[in-house]
């Protein structure tokens, strides 16, 4: 659909305060968003047809440009502080007004989607960009409604996306020439003077942390899948933990990849497509993504290729954090209803950079919770704008302090609720380093880690004998078919035996530290569990 014109309120701009276009290119179909993005010159086909492009200065969030309309209709339930920076409503008003004018009567693409698969907690999303590469991501990221569904779309959100619009510290009163703003109030996001696209989906995601506890729903980072016995399981983790690779399972179908709401009827994902880290991707041991990020339709962010559109992989001159954005339905194993029943079993990702956690261990309810508030993990470089080369330890709560509007306690509390509920199995499986720190072990095999995973999954464990970690309080399996037994014993994979003991310690403080701040707000068998781990 192509217009030019003043748009009213009934056309595709409703609802968005842009009221006029040169030229309006309202929810084109894939093929058509790669022809304009070619011709507008934003990307160009790798050889197997995907569409590569660059997103310049910003090659990962934003997370310090990231800021919430400061109103009266929702300060109470705000996370305040370096999350959730206060922006006054005066000067979220302002912004969105100067980016309004700005893209008005430029050439714009929109796109009307939803994000939730549960029909009862979806919300309807109208996108209007600059980018045609963005439109694509959206459409790729989103679930795309029936034709016969975008007759009178009427949007829940709308997302103002200007990747060129350079914002004023001065006069927006924010931190430099981007923003990520978000009022709950207008219902509007503003995406100014960044053209990382992952920007796009995690604004929604902080939408939905917001919108679904009130309903009793739990929002999560993390992905799901479904076994042969149709039993649901979570993945819970940062970005590079393993969250796309792991449930990208061949004999179990994928719900999603990163982000999903648990309903009293069962698993949801509140997106339609998939974000993969593709760095070092290997075709043998991540066959199902490979495919995927090989074909038309792909969008690749920062992927180096050469001038007949051959990928390297294994370049990251541009970023660490090169991306892979596909429709769920280009992996094929997958459920494409986007729901699942009741999870069976929680696992919980973890790329410990002090190599001293073990590959796989399993977690009683009150000690799900402690590590779930407690997210620790390492990020991986150039996830986050401003990273070095070097992974950073860091504890993110909820395994997703990034995108939680709401105070963590009540998503924890959340989850413990549904664990005890349905006596979910929970694992804390570490996909990291061994046999030493960063820069001294190596990473965790994959083989290993998926072995380990089947054998959870399988319910291979739940009969197991366990020996309990000294510093952590953890149950350790000691034997598990096709992974050597002393892989299992992260002390015996260091060969300076002293050198674990530092280390493990190190990190047992660091996590008691970390703790502190929710230990008044958690039931005394959380608290007995954190002390235990603190020992």
């Amino acid at each position: 659909m192509t217009e030019t014109a003043i748009f009213h309120a009934s056309g595709p701009l409703e609802g968005t305060g842009v009221r006029t276009a040169t030229t309006l290119h309202a929810n084109l179909t894939a093929p058509a968003l790669v022809a304009h993005s070619l011709r507008k010159g934003e990307g160009r086909l790798a050889a197997d047809g995907a569409l590569i492009v660059r997103t310049g200065v910003h090659t990962g969030r934003s997370v310090a440009d990231k800021f919430v309309a400061d109103e009266p209709e929702t300060t109470a339930d705000v996370w305040w502080g370096k999350i959730n920076q206060k922006l006054p409503k005066e000067k979220f008003t302002q912004l969105k007004s100067r980016v309004q004018a700005y893209l008005q009567g430029q050439e714009l693409f929109t796109q009307d989607l939803y994000a939730g698969a549960n029909p009862a907690h979806r919300i309807r999303v109208r996108l209007v960009t600059t980018g045609a590469w963005h439109a694509l991501f959206a459409r790729n990221m989103f679930i795309r409604p029936k034709h016969s569904d975008l007759a009178g779309f009427e949007p829940d959100y709308v997302i103002l996306h200007a990747p060129h619009f350079q914002a004023d510290p001065e006069i927006d009163g924010i931190r430099s020439t981007t923003a990520i703003a978000l009022s709950f109030a207008e219902k509007t996001i503003i995406i100014a003077g960044t053209e990382y696209a992952g920007e796009i989906k995690k604004s929604i995601f902080t939408v939905m942390n917001w919108l679904l506890p009130p309903q009793g729903v739990l929002p999560m980072h993390c992905s799901a899948n479904i076994g042969p016995k149709e039993d649901a399981a979570l993945f819970f983790g940062l970005s590079g933990t393993g969250k796309t690779t792991l449930s990208s399972d061949p004999t179990r179908r994928l719900i999603g990849d990163d982000e999903h709401g648990w309903a009293a009827d069962g698993v949801f994902n509140f997106e339609g497509g998939c974000y993969a880290k593709v760095i070092d991707l290997s075709q043998k041991n991540e066959p199902e993504i490979w495919a995927a990020s090989h074909r038309f339709g792909a969008v690749l962010e920062n992927v180096v290729a050469d001038p007949l559109g051959n990928l390297d992989l294994t370049d990251n001159t541009l970023t660490e954090n090169t991306r892979s954005c596909y429709p769920v339905e280009f992996i094929p194993n997958v459920e494409l209803s986007g729901r699942g029943g009741i999870p069976k079993n929680v696992v919980m990702l973890t790329a410990d950079a002090f190599g001293v956690l073990p590959p796989i261990s399993r977690l009683t309810p009150a000690q799900a919770m402690y590590h779930f508030l407690s997210g620790y993990t390492a990020r991986v470089a150039g996830t986050e704008k401003g990273m070095g080369s070097k992974p950073q330890a860091t504890f993110s709560t909820c395994f997703g302090a990034p995108f939680l509007p709401r105070h963590p306690q009540i998503y924890g509390k959340l989850l413990q609720k549904l664990i005890n509920q349905h006596g979910a199995h929970c694992w804390l499986v570490n996909t990291g380093w061994t046999g030493g720190a960063y820069g001294v072990g190596q990473r965790m095999s994959i083989k290993h880690t998926r072995a380990l995973l089947n054998a959870a999954l399988s319910g291979e464990l739940d009969d197991a004998e366990y020996r309990t970690d000294p510093f952590f309080g953890l149950a350790i399996p000691t034997h598990v078919n096709n992974v050597p037994d002393e892989v299992l014993d992260p002390r015996q994979a260091w060969a300076d035996k002293s050198a674990y003991d530092v280390a493990a310690k190190g990190l047992v403080k660091r996590f008691a530290d970390n703790f502190a701040t929710f230990a008044e707000h958690v039931d005394d068998d959380v608290k007995a569990a954190a002390i235990k781990s603190a020992s």
